[in-house]
């Protein structure tokens, strides 16, 4: 396992316009760290210069501290699955995996064990013989992540793996990702735009937009507080509630309510839809609204109610049933309405 840390990245292919814009970040070792983001945000971009593939105008990259931004992809220590696979259809599974151990020199004896380590990792060790057109599209993937791993990279690289699987396999192929990198220490850099994947998966992740990250931290951090509008949008449905700011609360037209996080130039509150429940009357800190749309979902319902001259959407588990048109009490949790910029 290695410890990443990019100092100052920089890049741009058309000049004036940058791709990545002073990004800084580390990556602790052994950490299964996520780069989420929507298209075009610089995130494949910084993989590609992760492993050697592009080369950044300027900034540093070191792995345990040692500057590799001259080095060659070979002589990086890094292994990269791509989002295509990049298998070669006429060689076995086993050759396609033996691949980058050749490069390196290794043969005979050691060559065999690490290739069958490798597809043993990924539970495809009946399937050395086999030649890839004759493979599923999950096991594909299986193969491409097996050759990454087999040169036991100091930083695995991975590009949108799952991307060409249905979602029952993405679902499988999650949970054997984090299984396989926790169960040999592997300090891994995952990117996607699919939230979901970065939420349940990652031990940490930054958000990227134009070039910078928006904000880092854990999943939890990211989801419950933060940073600003875009992060919040990004990683699932979100409230903005408009009002005034004052005194660490917000003031709206159907209450005051306490904020929590900073409010230091706060013009607004924030709060997922999970987190805005049905209330009795009288409960502490309720206020009336009305239904005004809804969607059942079977094991859950989206609502839409009116508050004041504000709409909120909620989510409601195991619904009870109600109307359009119902007045409501609602009221908000506890500490989850943050200050939001």
């Amino acid at each position: 396992m290695a410890a990443v840390f990019l100092d100052g990245i920089c890049k741009s292919f058309v000049p004036g316009k940058r791709v990545l814009d002073e990004l800084s970040l580390e990556v602790k070792p052994g950490e299964l760290f996520f780069l989420l983001g929507p298209s075009g945000c610089g995130k494949s971009t910084l993989l590609r210069i992760l492993a050697g593939l592009e080369k950044q105008d300027s900034g540093s990259i070191k792995f345990d501290g040692v500057e590799i931004s001259s080095l060659p992809p070979e002589k990086r220590q890094a292994a990269m699955m791509f989002q295509n696979y990049a298998l070669w259809p006429h060689l076995s599974v086993f050759e396609n995996i033996a691949f980058g151990l050749r490069i390196l020199g290794v043969s005979g004896k050691r060559l065999k064990e690490e290739v069958t380590s490798a597809l043993e990792a990924v539970q495809l060790a009946d399937c050395a013989d086999r030649r890839i057109p004759s493979l599923s599209g999950g096991q594909q993937q299986r193969v491409a992540l097996a050759r990454a791993l087999a040169v036991r990279p100091a930083v695995l690289l991975l590009d949108e793996p799952l991307s060409n699987l249905d979602a029952r396999l993405r679902d499988t192929m999650r949970s054997e990702i984090v299984r396989i990198c926790r169960s040999r220490g592997q300090t891994a850099i995952y990117v996607t735009h699919d939230r979901q994947e970065a939420l349940s998966m990652a031990d940490r992740m930054a958000v990227l937009k134009d070039g910078k990250i928006s904000q880092f931290g854990t999943p939890r951090e990211l989801y419950e507080r933060p940073a600003n509008r875009f992060c919040g949008s990004f990683l699932g449905d979100i409230n903005f509630i408009d009002g005034k700011v004052e005194n660490g609360k917000l003031i709206t037209g159907f209450g005051t309510f306490p904020l929590a996080g900073s409010v230091e130039n706060a013009v607004c509150g924030a709060i997922r839809p999970e987190r805005i429940r049905f209330a009795a009357p009288g409960t502490a800190g309720a206020f009336r609204a009305v239904i005004t749309g809804s969607t059942f979902l079977g094991d859950s319902a989206e609502w839409l109610c009116r508050a004041g001259e504000c709409e909120l959407a909620l989510k409601e588990i195991a619904p009870a049933p109600r109307c359009i048109g119902d007045e409501v009490m609602l009221v908000f949790d506890d500490g989850f309405l943050i200050a939001m910029q």
